[in-house]
């Protein structure tokens, strides 16, 4: 039986600290019942993500069906290391999360997660570690450069930084998030915009349904066209998230969609969003952006962060959003 991740038999894998470090006893693999406390370490651990650490793992615990992965702790359950193979090319592994309780610290016990998670990589056939974001089930793009510790261990075990990415924030308090009149200009020219219901059966089962199509749902309510639409014009990572997401809008016109946006495929993160280059000048793309955060205010989140960004003047313009967490990518070869 594997508890946790992946499509391999359960393995306990030894961790390997560094000269020195205090040896901190067998890494293993834990269990699904072992989940909740792991999401406890991680809530104490990542001090600036506050209120998120179960919820992380429970979405690291929970990626598409055909990812390799596996969740290894210490004996105590005072430390956790989520890792994972690369969709996209199976020579590169990903470190998506690596947590040791405040009252741990000190111990070697995040030397040797990471040791027992590059063990595990090489075992899957990977030639590749990152310390960056496994789209599309991550938890950041990389090492948040505030979380200092991490950065300083990733580089301490020869990791080389390869690349920074950030994400904006948006204070949902101030936001102007008024949609009615471009509601109203887009329906003059045909477009309407819909919220698209989450399919508890396509929740649930990870991948679209076969029936699925990319054409808009008469009831707004089939989340299924919109993956299929993203899945179509886009890749597959994003219709994924599109799936998953707590919430999605759309537009669409003559039936077909042109655009969509969605939040909380990452526990209260915004993203991802697109446009289809026929309707693109359109303003789709603030009216939908506006839509989510609109209902990410209204589920209770204060400050919303819009994922791995790209185009900022865009978002700085629909939503007065500002560049706010840097992270940086790390990498390092296993041969």
């Amino acid at each position: 039986m594997n508890p946790v991740g992946g499509d391999r038999a359960a393995r306990q894998t030894p961790g390997k600290p560094g000269a020195g470090d205090p040896a901190p006893g067998e890494i293993r693999e834990a269990s699904a019942a072992e989940l909740a406390a792991l999401g406890e370490t991680a809530g104490a651990a990542l001090t600036l993500d506050p209120g998120e650490g179960q919820a992380l793992v429970s979405r690291l615990a929970a990626p598409p069906p055909e990812r390799r992965w596996t969740a290894l702790t210490t004996p105590g359950l005072d430390g956790a290391v989520f890792v994972s193979v690369s969709g996209r090319d199976a020579a590169v592994g990903h470190i998506d999360l690596l947590a040791v309780h405040p009252g741990a610290r000190g111990r070697g016990y995040g030397r040797a997660l990471v040791g027992a998670a590059e063990a595990w990589l090489r075992a899957e056939g990977a030639a590749e570690a990152r310390f960056a974001g496994n789209p599309p089930c991550y938890a950041w793009p990389g090492i948040d450069v505030r979380y200092t510790p991490a950065a300083c261990l990733a580089e301490s075990l020869g990791y080389e930084r390869y690349h920074t990415a950030w994400n904006m924030t948006v204070d949902l308090a101030a936001a102007d998030l008024s949609t009615e009149a471009d509601v109203e200009r887009l329906a003059e020219r045909g477009v309407t915009v819909h919220a698209a219901g989450r399919d508890d059966a396509v929740h649930a089962a990870g991948p679209p349904l076969e029936r699925a199509t990319a054409s808009a749902p008469a009831d707004g309510g089939d989340r299924a066209a919109v993956a299929a639409f993203v899945r179509a014009h886009w890749k597959d990572t994003w219709a994924w998230e599109a799936e998953q997401a707590s919430g999605c809008h759309y537009a669409a016109r003559d039936g077909e969609i042109l655009a969509f946006a969605a939040w909380g495929a990452r526990p209260s993160w915004f993203g991802p969003m697109g446009t289809v280059p026929a309707a693109r000048g359109l303003g789709l793309g603030r009216v939908l952006l506006r839509r989510c955060l609109a209902e990410m205010r209204a589920a209770g989140t204060v400050s919303a962060q819009i994922s791995w960004v790209g185009p900022l003047g865009f978002y700085s313009r629909a939503v007065g959003a500002r560049a706010e967490r840097v992270f940086w990518l790390y990498r390092r070869s296993l041969r």
